[in-house]
C-alpha cells in the first residue's frame, strides 16, 4: 500500500487449493495461460495492493512460494472447499480486511480490485461479494477479519458455503454485468484455451 492510498490496508488471499477437477486433478493454479501458470496472473494484478499476499495451497508450496508472503493450507485433509481456504486466511491475515480471489480468473483488472476496496471501505464491519448480473461470484469478495468468529461458528456447525456466511451477514454487493469478461473463470481446458484475454 502506499503511503497517500485512502482506502485501509488489506490482506489479499489467492485460492489455489482446489482439487481440480474440470482441469483432471491437475494443479490448477499452475497451469498455463499465456505462457504463464494461472498464479502470475493473479500475482501480477494484486501485488501492488498489499504487503500481504497469501496463497491457500495444498500442493507444490515451493513453487507458490515465489508469489506469496504467506502460505496456507486446509487444516483438514481430501480438499473441503474454498471455506477452508477462507478460514485459513483469516487466521493469518496481517490486516483489517481479507480480499479473496480465486486463481482463475486471471482476466480481472485493477478497476475491478479498486471498485471492490472502494466499496468495501464504505461498509466497515460487513463483508462485500461481487454480484455479476443476477448471481453471487463468494470467491470474489473482501472479509473484514473482526468476522473470522463468525465464519469459525458457521463452519463448526456444518456451514461449508462462503456466499451463505456471508449473506446472513448482511453481505454488501459490487454489481457487474451479466458476461462480464473479467469475471470470466477459466477452469476447464476448453476456457483456458478459448479465450485469449482482456487489456487491463
Amino acid at each position: 500500500m502506499t503511503s497517500n492510498d485512502p482506502l485501509p490496508a488489506c490482506s489479499i488471499l489467492l485460492l489455489a487449493g482446489g482439487r481440480g477437477q474440470r482441469m483432471g486433478g491437475q494443479d490448477k493454479g499452475l497451469l498455463e495461460w499465456q505462457g504463464e501458470p494461472l498464479i502470475a496472473h493473479l500475482h501480477r494484478r494484486t501485488r501492488a495492493l498489499s504487503d500481504d499476499l497469501i496463497i491457500s495451497c495444498n500442493r507444490n508450496p515451493q513453487r507458490y512460494a515465489l508469489y506469496a508472503d504467506q502460505l496456507v493450507h486446509d487444516a483438514e485433509g481430501d480438499f473441503p472447499g474454498p471455506l477452508a481456504g477462507i478460514r485459513a486466511g483469516l487466521k493469518v491475515a496481517r490486516h483489517a480486511y481479507l480480499l479473496v480471489l480465486p486463481c482463475d480468473v486471471p482476466q480481472i483488472d485493477s478497476s475491478l480490485l479498486d471498485s471492490m476496496r472502494e466499496t468495501a471501505s464504505r461498509h466497515p464491519g460487513k463483508p462485500l461479494m461481487v454480484r455479476q448480473g443476477e448471481h453471487w461470484e463468494p470467491l470474489l469478495c473482501i472479509i473484514p477479519r473482526v468476522l473470522a468468529a463468525d465464519f469459525e461458528r458457521a463452519w463448526d456447525e456444518g456451514e461449508r458455503s462462503p456466499g451463505r456466511i456471508m449473506r446472513t451477514l448482511h453481505a454488501v454487493a459490487l454489481q457487474c454485468p451479466a458476461n462480464d469478461a473479467r469475471l470470466a473463470n477459466l477452469n476447464t481446458p476448453e476456457l483456458l484455451a478459448r479465450h485469449t484475454g482482456v487489456s487491463d
